[in-house]
């Protein structure tokens, strides 16, 4: 890859720096951040369609609005790496999604640039429009801004706040950027209605009216005048968003610097809520992001100047591939199986389901509540729904999956990617909570598989229950335990003793069972695959506690509320006293970084386990070679 330069670039540190730019050097600049985001995120991988297809958004914005003094909000926030750059952090862009570097989303600990901090979709709108009125309450003149993608505007709450909005007198600027592409292709009748504006001339008559009209700066009612003009015997979405209570202007196209200024410095002038609608492309600027957004969506590693490559090794199959592989042959076994996913088909192994099994394929948009309520009225009526979620987005729709899954006990499996720590995404997309937020629900069972074929089996078992079932397994491979053919159960409910040692018993749920029967050689203990969060497994649970001085409790969940506090309540219950060691997720959220060096660092790999035991328990173990000698 040839040396870049980047001399406009260089020059700016800060948003106060940009603004001191003449305007007709921002082209050179937009060229130069486009170029850096793509040299960096192929040297660090991370988010890159949606960070090519932001970049003169970003720049326009900052521009003509005085950050930080103006609240900026972005929606999900990962299409934020040209703001991070243009807000002082350029230097740090190599340490981008690694252990204490910088974050792939919006941070307030980060830079005061950050006005909100964000990760999960469609939060923007309502925390802008919390700043907004907090301005006007303390009589502070600024601006909210919050932008939102197309996808994330199907969602419920991003609803919730347009219409708390419309009647709201705050300085909120909503900024659509319709680029008809979340992480997997949006869906549903609002999407179909953008795109249908998006189409012919309508479009066309878009984008020159940044570069004809807006340049004389005519008033805005004017201009929408002549907007309708072009669209006649259109519907316009200002039907749709001047119902909410704003003023709808757009849509213009998001690449054209020419048009983004002008518009929103006349923006700047109004008071009210304002709706802005653009139109950008992911990928923006680099062919194969532009061709296909979402294998750039977040690739790895990668030479910019060939694109991504085909590896030449195949990988270990990760957990979403074995749920997919699973999802599929349970499917053509029971043609009542429906499969559902909100928005996340590629990131839930449901690509080939979708292929195979069309008419039983679901992808609702983001709106997770939704997903869940949807699966019951399926279930009430004698399918088998399975929802494929990851673990932390099923953390909004909580209340559905009590009142509308569990309180009717419905049959509804939960296959809950990314269980447990999950790397570069860090504390947002981490699954933390689930044993704890789950294991308290009646009727609710949770599986906590600890390798591949477990995954599979314990799916098959989720399946055959006639209430609902949450399955949780981690993001990427596991131990690499070949699955065995067919559909074929473990027992619901129990699990088994794998080593059999002296005195400690280390009792595991899901796959740090690996790294347990590593340290377990070490301290001579016993192993105990339990499976189950719930039920547990109380008949082996008591047998191995009886035989045991010492139990250790090993999970990749939170330590607060999860597996290992229900052992602790069924030895209560059961009036047997032991000593108990609970290893797992901290009190405090997990920052972003390689997952193994995260699990090192809170005493989750063999060796920190083996030391945790040590510390308690160092007494039992001590004895341990003149009890082996005796034996």
């Amino acid at each position: 890859m040839p040396n870049l330069s980047y001399p406009t670039l260089d020059a700016i540190h800060s948003p106060a720096e940009l603004r001191q730019l003449p305007r007709q050097q921002l082209d050179a600049l937009a060229a130069e951040l486009r170029a850096f985001v793509l040299a960096s995120v192929a040297k660090t991988g991370g988010h890159l369609s949606s960070n090519l297809g932001t970049v003169e958004l970003t720049v326009a914005l900052h521009y003509v609005f005085n950050t930080p003094h103006d609240r900026l909000v972005w929606d999900v926030g990962h299409q934020t790496y040209p703001h991070k750059i243009l807000t002082g952090r350029r230097g740090r862009m190599g340490t981008l999604r690694q252990l204490g570097g910088l974050s792939g989303f919006p941070q307030r600990a980060e830079s005061e640039h950050d006005a909100f901090g964000t990760a999960h979709s469609s939060t923007s709108i309502s925390a802008a429009l919390g700043m907004a009125m907090a301005a006007k309450i303390k009589g502070e003149d600024r601006h909210a801004i919050a932008v939102i993608g197309d996808g994330a505007l199907t969602a419920g709450m991003a609803f919730e706040a347009l219409n708390n909005a419309g009647v709201a007198e705050g300085r909120l600027l909503v900024i659509l950027n319709d680029n008809d592409m979340s992480i997997s292709p949006p869906v549903g009748a609002l999407n179909r209605y953008l795109a249908q504006l998006m189409s012919g001339r309508f479009y066309a008559a878009a984008k020159n009216v940044g570069k004809t009209v807006l340049k004389g700066a005519p008033p805005l009612f004017e201009l929408a005048k002549r907007f309708e003009e072009h669209a006649k015997g259109m519907v316009v979405p200002a039907t749709l968003f001047e119902k909410f209570g704003f003023n709808y202007i757009g849509p213009i196209d998001g690449h054209d610097l020419e048009s983004l200024i002008p518009t929103l410095e006349n923006i700047k002038r109004l008071s009210g809520p304002q709706f802005l609608h653009v139109v950008t492309k992911k990928g923006q600027g680099y062919k194969w992001a532009e061709v296909d957004p979402v294998a750039y969506h977040g690739p790895g590693k990668f030479d910019p100047s060939v694109g991504l490559q085909q590896p030449t090794a195949p990988a270990k199959t990760t957990f979403t591939q074995v749920f997919g592989q699973w999802l599929c042959a349970m499917a053509a076994h029971d043609h009542r199986l429906v499969g559902i996913t909100p928005a996340m088909r590629e990131g839930s192994g449901l690509v080939e389901f979708e292929k195979r099994f069309p008419d039983r394929y679901f992808d609702v948009g983001i709106a997770e509540q939704h997903a869940v309520t949807f699966a019951a009225g399926l279930a009430c009526e004698g399918m088998k729904p399975v929802i494929a979620i990851y673990s932390t987005f099923l953390q909004r729709a909580y209340d559905q999956l009590i009142h509308d899954v569990a309180i009717q006990n419905l049959p509804v499996v939960f296959a809950l990617d990314r269980a447990g720590l999950v790397g570069a995404d860090g504390a947002t997309h981490a699954g933390a909570y689930d044993i704890a937020y789950l294991r308290c629900i009646p009727n609710l069972g949770v599986a906590c598989p600890a390798d591949e074929n477990e995954c599979h089996q314990l799916l098959c078992s989720a399946y055959e229950q006639d209430h609902p079932v949450a399955v949780r397994y981690p993001r990427g491979a596991g131990a690499g335990v070949a699955v065995a053919p067919g559909l074929q159960a473990l027992p619901y409910g129990k699990g088994e003793l794998r080593r059999k040692g002296h005195r400690i018993a280390l009792l595991v749920f899901g796959t740090l069972l690996y790294p347990a029967l590593e340290a377990a050689d070490e301290l001579d203990a016993s192993v105990v695959n339990m499976r189950w969060a719930k039920p547990l497994d109380t008949e082996l649970l008591l047998e191995v506690a009886r035989r045991h001085d010492a139990l250790v409790t090993i999970e990749e969940g939170s330590v607060l509320g999860g597996a290992g506090s229900a052992v602790g309540e069924a030895l209560q219950a059961a009036g047997l006293v032991k000593p108990i060691l609970h290893l797992g997720l901290p009190d405090q959220f997990i920052e972003h970084g390689d997952p193994a060096r995260l699990l090192s660092a809170i005493g989750l790999d063999a060796t920190g386990i083996a030391r945790s035991v040590r510390d308690r328990f160092g007494t039992l173990i001590a004895v341990q070679p003149a009890l082996k000698a005796a034996a």
